[in-house]
């Protein structure tokens, strides 16, 4: 490709070349689909989750650690699997929670040099190299998400939810906030692109604020049991399972 110079001329343009060859490409798509099946193997038959995203760094004295246990605990006596990215803080809090009630708790752990590492509250778990692979199975198996409060990571989830739902590239699941005060300036910065016409003015029903534990849980069994055909399971009579 060529482009003119001032004088009509036209000078060639030399790209960059980049860091990688065809060879290093291919390596890695490799590796990335061993991580995705190492991952589908791992969680296939969890069950209907409800995913629940937020910071590593709070500990079980902290409200917000309460909070989360609490709630996921109502969530997994619905029958919901509780998955979170399998590390402590808010993570550890609704797999705790699960557990308390004697239901299911799943994990998808990330390779960090920091802060993640497997919570005891785990009955399953897989550790992913990348965190594009582990977003996606936060995402593949669940039902709805609860947003917890966190940082970077968190509001990443948060939006990739958001967005595959605003674009219709994934089914309308609940997406819950909790925390309205920690939330207040993220909600003011959503109405602010309502405002400038960037999002249209109904994607802010996509997902709901609260402070209600009650609140939350009743917004998911309303918006994913019955519209999604969930249904007690049943053993099978032929085979005991």
């Amino acid at each position: 490709m060529d482009t003119v110079s001032p004088k009509g001329k036209h000078k060639p343009i030399n790209y960059l070349e980049g860091p990688r060859s065809r060879v290093d490409e291919l390596i890695f798509t490799i590796k990335v689909v061993f991580q995705f099946i190492k991952g589908f193997r791992a969680l296939h038959f969890v069950g209907p989750c409800i995913t629940v995203f937020g910071s590593a760094r709070f500990d079980e004295e902290h409200i917000y650690y309460k909070t989360t246990r609490e709630l996921s605990a109502k969530i997994a006596q619905l029958g919901f699997t509780i998955m979170t990215g399998g590390g402590p803080g808010i993570m550890e809090a609704a797999n705790r929670g699960a557990k308390d009630v004697g239901g299911r708790s799943v994990g998808c752990n990330i390779e960090l040099p920091f802060e993640q590492h497997p919570n005891p509250f785990l009955d399953k778990w897989t550790t992913i190299k990348y965190f594009f692979i582990r977003k996606v199975l936060l995402l593949k198996y669940s039902y709805g998400f609860v947003v917890m409060p966190g940082g970077f990571g968190t509001l990443d989830e948060f939006f990739e939810a958001l967005t595959l739902i605003q674009t219709g590239m994934m089914e309308k699941f609940p997406i819950i906030i909790m925390g309205t005060e920690f939330h207040e300036e993220l909600m003011n910065y959503i109405e602010d692109m309502k405002t400038a016409g960037t999002i249209s003015p109904h994607d802010s029903h996509l997902f709901l604020v609260t402070n209600n534990i009650d609140e939350a849980v009743e917004h998911i069994s309303k918006n994913c049991i019955v519209p999604f055909g969930l249904r007690p399971r049943t053993k099978s009579r032929l085979l005991g399972e």
